[in-house]
């Protein structure tokens, strides 16, 4: 089942939606687009809650970014490594824009991403 179902509203809009979503099921608010792909990472690891290093939590963001690209064919998921952490590979190129555009194509595919789970 959905969490989002804002479609005809501004991306802005249904950021805010989400991060609002977030917030209520989770007790705390995300603080920016990286504290939800952090979480989306966290989830896609599939190993819980728990405490990680700071080179574990920008492979989860990483991972988070990965997942939420794949979904327009940007990364395609390779494998899972030994230890259960999902790899990627680039499969085209990402849009050229500055970092308003990127971030934008991010929040677009986070927001995808929490309509299909």
């Amino acid at each position: 089942m959905s969490i989002l179902n804002i479609e005809d509203q501004p991306l802005e809009a249904q950021w805010e939606h989400l991060l609002q979503t977030l917030e209520e099921l989770l007790g705390k608010r995300p603080a920016d687009l990286n504290g939800v792909l952090f979480l989306i990472g966290v989830q896609e690891l599939g190993q819980g809650a728990k405490r990680f290093t700071k080179e574990q939590k920008q492979d989860l963001m990483h991972i988070g970014i990965c997942k939420v690209l794949s979904l327009s064919s940007y990364y395609l998921f390779e494998k899972r490594d030994k230890d259960g952490w999902p790899h990627y590979i680039l499969n085209r190129a990402l849009p050229q824009g500055g970092i308003d555009k990127q971030e934008a194509l991010l929040k677009m595919h986070v927001i995808e991403y929490f309509k299909n789970i």
